[in-house]
C-alpha cells in the first residue's frame, strides 16, 4: 500500500507540474486555448492570472515531491489537503470536471497514504 500511495502522490505532483506548464507557458497559445476552450482575446486578457495560478500549482507539486523525498507524512497530508480543497473550490467556481481531474486523484492518494500508515 505504501508503494501505491507514493505512486499516486507522484501522479498528483506530475499533474500539478503539467498544470504549471499549461497555465504559465501555453495559456495564451493554441494548445492552451484548445484545452481550456478559450478565444484568443480571452486567453490574452487572462494570461497574467493564469501564470499566477500556474505558479501556485508548481508550489503544490514541489510540496508533494518534498513530502515523498523526505518521507514526511505530515508534508504529504498538508499538500494533498491543499490540492483537494483547490479541486473542490475549482469544481464549484469554475468547472465541475475539475473535481475529477484535480481533487479525485489527491483523495485517492490521501486514502492510500492513510491506509499505509495505519497498518
Amino acid at each position: 500500500m505504501r508503494l501505491i500511495s507514493t505512486i499516486l502522490i507522484c501522479l498528483v505532483a506530475l499533474l500539478h507540474g503539467g498544470f504549471l506548464v499549461l497555465e504559465m507557458f501555453y495559456w495564451d497559445h493554441e494548445v492552451g486555448r484548445k484545452i481550456f476552450s478559450m478565444t484568443p482575446e480571452a486567453s490574452s486578457s487572462s494570461a497574467a492570472l493564469a501564470m499566477n495560478q500556474g505558479l501556485y500549482n508548481g508550489f503544490l507539486a514541489a510540496g508533494l515531491i518534498w513530502g515523498v523525498l523526505a518521507d514526511r507524512t505530515d508534508v504529504k497530508n498538508f499538500f494533498l489537503v491543499c490540492v483537494i480543497v483547490a479541486g473542490i473550490f475549482g469544481a464549484f467556481t469554475a468547472k465541475p470536471t475539475i473535481f475529477f481531474i484535480q481533487a479525485m486523484p489527491a483523495i485517492l492518494a490521501m486514502l492510500t497514504l492513510f491506509l499505509s500508515n495505519n497498518r
